[in-house]
């Protein structure tokens, strides 16, 4: 289980493989300057609802992980989270997809909304 921290503040614990897949995506955002909003669940026992923080170039942002190896990159589940950081709404943890379309799986959830 690995930590994502923002600018030494807020944190939350995601699983190695998942977190793998968010920096990928964030980092390319961020190679590019694009900033966006990054949003998660809260564990109960830390009072549950939802923190989202802004994710820009110049963020202080940690990745933590406790395994010692890489794991395997699934590109559909890739993409599905980069569409999330593309939309209004911004990047959030989708559930792991098979390699088939994923992002046309997560479009039809967010339809109507202007991408």
């Amino acid at each position: 289980m690995g930590k994502f921290i923002y600018e030494g503040g807020p944190k939350v614990e995601i699983e190695d493989r998942a977190l793998t897949h968010i920096q990928l995506v964030m980092t390319a955002k961020l190679r590019r300057g694009e900033p966006f909003p990054f949003s998660w669940r809260e564990d109960s026992s830390v009072g549950g609802g939802r923190t989202t923080v802004w994710i820009h170039p110049g963020s202080a942002i940690v990745f933590k992980y406790f395994g010692s190896r890489s794991p395997a990159v699934n590109r559909t589940w890739v993409e599905a989270l980069a569409f999330t950081a593309n939309s209004p709404t911004g990047m959030y943890l989708v559930p792991e997809p098979t390699e088939t379309s994923a992002v046309d799986r997560i479009g039809e959830s967010t339809e109507g909304a202007s991408v």
